[in-house]
């Protein structure tokens, strides 16, 4: 009863780049790339597929495990730091389109990495207040279009792909809200903005022409990204065992006491340095990046999808979501699967 994930749906692109292929044109090698990442190749976006229509398809597979229909949908709620356009149209309202959920409000929210947490979490109020109403929350990404591929300390560690899921209710108006079946942190740290960061927003003035007293018309700039890996691994490996920790204890539960941990899937050495920290067998953990990569807001989802479609996440198991990201944020939530 309540508020609960009724479905669930992934998509990753056909074509694959290996740290092989990488290596033919940069200084690196399949065992450097992979002893200090845990990857081994990783997805690619390819042509005529965006974040749009990788979401879609993880929606859609997501709805026919959940057995519903467009007319059914409510919300969209979009998690990614790779929008089709910038900044708008939103994504979501693109989803919206290619899905033909013509009911549903649709919206994009950016919280990096941690942003499938925070959308879970919007969607889970909307649903929790109209519970004749379904959402579907995306995160989907197409990083390999925002890095650098001359460089090889960034390039190496991210991929393209989707995941979906579809909530439902099945109580009266905020009933579910007094329950204590689910518990959600949401959290963010400015100060490390620059940790994680992509140039090309609207943050720079434009240049005046003294003579019109207008803007002069800007030159086109290309985005840079810059990452500081060794602070990002400390605030990662800090955060994701405080907040997963921070979850058990709120629920009156211990870390041991945990059926699996999806955790985001940014590094292997991260997530293993996570599970000695809480103490937790590494089996625990659900891995894939060995061959995604770091698909940002849809490696949560994309877990998941997987997990159940393995019969590795079943009915009654007590799971947390967790995830960090530039901003940098962080988010987690505890629940027994599939209630919210």
């Amino acid at each position: 009863m309540g508020i609960k994930v009724i479905g669930t749906g992934s998509y990753l692109p056909p074509k694959i780049i290996t740290n092989d292929d990488i290596a033919r044109s940069l200084d690196t090698t399949d065992e450097w790339i992979f002893s200090h990442t845990g990857i081994h190749s990783r997805h690619m976006a390819g042509e005529g597929e965006t974040s749009a229509t990788m979401g879609a398809k993880a929606a859609r597979l997501a709805m026919e495990a959940a057995g519903v229909t467009n007319e059914e949908i409510g919300l969209i709620v979009v998690a990614t730091s790779t929008p089709d356009y910038n900044p708008f149209p939103s994504t979501a309202c693109i989803v919206q389109d290619l899905l033909g959920c013509t009911n549903a409000g649709a919206f994009d929210l950016q919280a990096a990495c941690a942003g499938f947490i925070y959308a879970l979490e919007q969607a889970r109020g909307f649903v929790n207040f109209y519970p004749d109403k379904k959402a579907i929350v995306i995160g989907t990404e197409a990083l390999t279009r925002v890095v650098d591929w001359s460089d090889r300390s960034s390039c190496i560690l991210f991929g393209d792909g989707a995941g979906a899921v579809v909530l439902a209710n099945d109580e009266l108006p905020g009933a579910a809200s007094l329950k204590t079946r689910a518990h959600t942190l949401l959290g963010a740290d400015g100060k490390g903005a620059h940790f994680i960061a992509r140039s090309g927003g609207c943050k720079d003035s434009l240049t005046i022409n003294p003579s019109t007293g207008v803007p002069e018309k800007a030159g086109p700039i290309l985005p840079e990204m810059t990452l500081q890996g060794h602070d990002v691994f400390a605030f990662a490996v800090r955060t994701l065992a405080k907040v997963a920790s921070e979850l058990c204890e709120k629920l009156g539960t211990r870390p041991e006491e945990l059926d699996r941990v999806f955790a985001h899937q940014a590094n292997a050495r991260i997530i293993e340095a996570t599970a000695r920290r809480m103490k937790l067998p590494l089996e625990k953990f659900w891995l894939n990046l060995q061959t995604t990569a770091n698909t940002s807001a849809a490696s949560i989802p994309i877990s998941l999808d997987q997990a159940v479609r393995a019969g590795k996440l079943v009915e009654g198991m007590r799971i947390v979501m967790v995830g960090f990201g530039a901003g940098l944020t962080y988010g987690g939530t505890y629940c027994t699967w599939p209630n919210l």
